[in-house]
């Protein structure tokens, strides 16, 4: 088994097994008794379950739902090698990750933990510049993840994204923003500083490979390390009165590190390659 420690939590996965359960009486009743077999806890089982319901952001789920939660999602899959994404998220969940995998009767697999390292400034406007549509839900990001059509607000003096998915019944439509996004990091500020004790934790132990992979690379140092196309493009935006219309000017999208450096932040792809070089590595291939 292969888990991966993130520096958000991530709960989407058992976030949407509800939701596709929740009009299905019988898949409800299915999930329900599977969770409650194999709960073990001093909380009640049914204040656990509506804490998931009900949960928010902020919220830390007992990590005996968790463990019940994670067996559930991973007995919906083929038994493969598994990346289990947001896992530990407590301190006490480093060891009960380690024997995870007996416990729910794998083979004698290598474990390896995987780190990712994103700074604060990153995870901050990612969220801070969200917006989706009402309509389809398609996400996107006003500076990160723009769309082909922008509006501007002459009241506000504000730019906005329209919808561009083809199959949304409202394409063209605004995108909003979510509701608390304009408050950043803030929320999950106690959550990224466990997170990273955490991951000092997980890189002292001693028997299991660690793969840190890094979201960012100096300025100064990307022309050595990266292509421009490997650096996360920026949005911005000019309004031109005369034609009414929105240009969209890109640019590298940079921020400063917990050290105050200037960074780039990095697209998927190298952060993958990166990935699959360290496994192969860990893994003597």
């Amino acid at each position: 088994m292969i888990a991966i420690s993130t520096p958000l939590e991530n709960l989407t996965a058992f976030k949407s097994t509800l939701v596709e359960v929740e009009d299905d009486e019988a898949k409800k009743a299915s999930l329900t008794a599977f969770l409650r077999k194999r709960y073990r806890g001093f909380a009640p089982f049914q204040e656990g379950l509506d804490e998931l319901i009900n949960w928010k952001i902020t919220t830390l789920l007992p990590t005996e739902l968790i463990l019940s939660l994670v067996e559930y999602e991973i007995s919906q899959s083929p038994r493969k090698a598994i990346f289990i994404d947001g896992f530990p998220r407590e301190l006490d969940q480093v060891s009960y990750s380690l024997y995870f995998r007996n416990l729910i009767d794998y083979r004698s697999d290598p474990d390896i933990f995987v780190a990712i390292d994103i700074p604060d400034a990153v995870i901050d406007e990612r969220i801070k510049y969200r917006a989706i549509c009402s309509t389809c839900g398609s996400p996107r990001n006003l500076k990160l993840f723009t769309t082909k059509e922008v509006g501007y607000d002459k009241e506000t003096k504000m730019f906005f994204l329209r919808c561009d998915n083809p199959t949304c019944a409202a394409v063209g439509a605004r995108m909003v923003g979510k509701e608390g996004d304009s408050l950043g990091i803030e929320p999950i500020r106690a959550r990224l500083e466990l997170d990273g004790t955490l991951i000092d934790k997980v890189f002292s132990l001693h028997g299991v490979p660690r793969i840190l992979l890094r979201n960012s690379v100096p300025v100064k140092d990307a022309g050595e390390h990266v292509d421009a196309y490997e650096i996360t493009p920026a949005y911005s935006y000019e309004y031109d009165e005369a034609s009414e219309r929105v240009r969209t000017i890109e640019t590298p999208w940079s921020v400063k590190d917990a050290e105050g450096e200037e960074v780039y932040s990095l697209l998927a792809p190298p952060v993958v390659v990166s990935l699959i070089k360290q496994l192969a590595k860990a893994l003597g291939l």
